[in-house]
């Protein structure tokens, strides 16, 4: 932003780090962290920051999700069932945005005095960021491809080892320049993610299963939204209609699995 009179200008803005195009880090993330630390518990570092308690953990899910290592995990015992802390890497980013911002700040206020003269013309160039509306993004390795006529298969391996395939055309793997050992995100929507129990024994087309423990859930008059921990500090998103989350007897802490198609899942890279 930035804001002028006729005789001066002065140049602000906010820190935003970027990941797959997308939004990662800002203050608003970063407060949030700062207050999960102090207090050990997301509900009044929501209140503390003034979000709400699903905004927090939102934001907690697609922090760990997007991150090369867990930022924020949950502790057994406590108030409502456990806290929440930050691990190490999420203390450590913390300190590391501090670095960034300070040299942010130095930068804008240099900008803003070379740009002292109201009777000069100015452009700012302004970077168009796509932004995704998906739930689930999640940052992994590109394990393997496998082309054929039109479409290729492609193997990722999110952090902690989980495996996601994806099946996208010839043309995309080229444009994206994809290739063993690059990394990538997948992207799905939670809408295209189902929720299933008792499935160890069941055999599903769907090639990506990811089973876990419930972590969250939250029930509306006619969807569900339910979030599953699937290990490495990654957490899977699915909106499900509530009558099949009642039969299911979908509930915090109970054993699920978060299943969707392969050419369900969007790639992108940075």
């Amino acid at each position: 932003m930035m804001k002028c009179s006729r005789n001066d200008m002065e140049v602000a803005g906010a820190l935003w780090l970027h990941k797959a195009d997308r939004k990662f880090l800002g203050g608003d993330r970063i407060a949030l962290l700062e207050k999960i630390g102090e207090y050990g518990s997301i509900t009044r570092a929501a209140k503390a920051v003034g979000v709400s308690y699903k905004t927090a953990w939102d934001m907690v899910n697609h922090l760990n999700n997007m991150a090369d290592q867990p930022l924020v995990e949950r502790m057994a015992g406590g108030k409502g069932g456990g806290g929440t802390r930050l691990t190490p890497a999420g203390t450590d980013l913390i300190e590391q945005f501090s670095i960034i911002q300070e040299e942010h700040r130095r930068f804008l206020d240099t900008l803003s005095e070379r740009l002292v003269n109201g009777d000069s013309l100015y452009q700012f160039l302004r970077r168009i960021a796509m932004k995704v509306s998906a739930r689930n993004v999640f940052l992994g390795t590109v394990s393997g491809i496998t082309k054929g006529a039109v479409n290729a298969e492609v193997a990722l391996t999110l952090k902690g080892g989980t495996p996601v395939t994806a099946v996208v055309t010839n043309g995309s793997i080229d444009s994206l320049g994809l290739a063993v050992g690059k990394e990538a995100y997948a992207i799905i929507k939670a809408s295209s993610v189902i929720i299933g129990t008792d499935l160890h024994d069941a055999r599903v087309s769907a090639r990506n299963i990811m089973c876990g423990t419930v972590v969250k859930v939250i029930e509306g008059p006619v969807n569900t939204e339910v979030d599953v921990e699937i290990g490495g500090g990654n957490t899977v998103s699915a909106v499900i209609t509530h009558e099949s989350a009642k039969n299911l007897g979908i509930k915090t802490g109970s054993h699920a699995c978060a299943i969707f198609k392969a050419s369900s899942v969007i790639l992108g890279v940075s």
